[in-house]
């Protein structure tokens, strides 16, 4: 009797232990950047943040590279090569352009305030026009300022900046760099190092914390705008089936963890390397930091404002009915975050 009692105990037990491991679900998660970069070390945040809060019933596989490169990200997420991962809106040109309200010059020298305030933006205005349509969105958030880098010289004009060849990384930068005359080409952060230590390209377009993460000891010159010459959109994001076939708990796990959670996570930790940057790597290759002058900034002002105006009309064919509301409201959105 007590041995029937003890084997019975025993195989409820099994059923119980295999119903919890069963219970639980992996997230094949994708980083197309090295494990030490901060939006990587973010994402691996973000899972261990998602673990805990869901007592061990969520987990991540981080792959040890991405499924696919930066550019194809956002379809390995929709068509389910990865669960989670992250890319940069503007390497797809013309497929997100609600979003380049995120990427416009000047908008502010925190990346934790810039991407706040464009979670807010976005949540508001951009999600219910299913701008990301295809997956499940988590978060959208910045970098810091971009800032104008290269080896060769000073650049303290737009026509020194002319002379030059640079990579950037799609966007808003991309058409401002267009109607500036400036000699540049879209490619992948990845690809910085090799593009400037062969000479294909004499500079890069970055935040501070590039010229650390990427290794560019060529780098001898930055000049700086107050808020940023341009900034770049990212989307944090899953696959919305492997969303929808969470439970009711798992989702308000994931739902929690998401929006302003995101954004804060993603931008606090870039403001923490490009600080991080600028008194390490940069000061140590010696790195001159000129601010551009009032010429400099006009010019670039006078060519954004068209722009502005250029992306207003294009965002109200996708159904923004108020694109300079919109833009009104972020501006000083960033300054009131905290």
């Amino acid at each position: 009797m007590t041995f029937r009692f003890a084997a019975t105990a025993a195989f409820a037990s099994t059923l119980l232990m295999g119903a919890a491991v069963q219970a639980q679900t992996v997230f094949t998660v994708s980083s197309w950047l090295p494990p030490t970069h901060t939006l990587s070390q973010a994402q691996k945040s973000w899972c261990d943040a998602v673990e805990k809060d869901s007592a061990g019933r969520l987990k991540c596989n981080i792959l040890p590279k991405g499924v696919v490169a930066a550019p194809g990200t956002f379809d390995a997420v929709r068509d389910g090569l990865a669960d989670i991962s992250y890319t940069v809106d503007g390497y797809t040109p013309g497929r997100f352009i609600n979003t380049q309200v995120a990427e416009f010059p000047f908008l502010g020298d925190s990346a934790v305030q810039t991407s706040v305030a464009y979670q807010r933006i976005y949540s508001k205005y951009f999600a219910p026009l299913g701008e990301h349509r295809g997956v499940k969105v988590l978060g959208v958030f910045t970098h810091g300022p971009g800032i104008i880098f290269n080896s060769k010289k000073p650049v303290t004009s737009a026509a020194d900046a002319s002379s030059l060849k640079f990579r950037i990384g799609g966007g808003n930068i991309n058409e401002l760099s267009k109607a500036m005359g400036w000699n540049t080409t879209l490619k992948a952060a990845t690809e910085s190092f090799e593009l400037l230590s062969t000479g294909v390209m004499d500079g890069t377009f970055f935040p501070d914390e590039s010229v650390a993460s990427f290794k560019l000891n060529m780098i001898k010159h930055a000049t700086t705008f107050p808020g940023g010459l341009y900034n770049t959109s990212f989307v944090f994001m899953m696959n919305p089936d492997k969303y929808k076939a969470l439970s009711a708990q798992d989702k308000a796990v994931v739902d929690k963890l998401s929006g302003e959670y995101v954004a804060r996570l993603f931008g606090a930790g870039w403001d923490k390397v490009d600080a991080a940057s600028r008194d390490g790597a940069q000061k140590a290759q010696g790195v001159a930091r000129i601010q551009a002058d009032k010429a400099f900034i006009k010019a670039v002002a006078d060519k954004q404002d068209y722009l502005e105006t250029k992306w207003a009309a294009s965002t109200m064919v996708k159904g923004l009915k108020d694109p300079k509301k919109v833009l009104a409201e972020y501006r000083p959105e960033i300054k009131n975050v905290k």
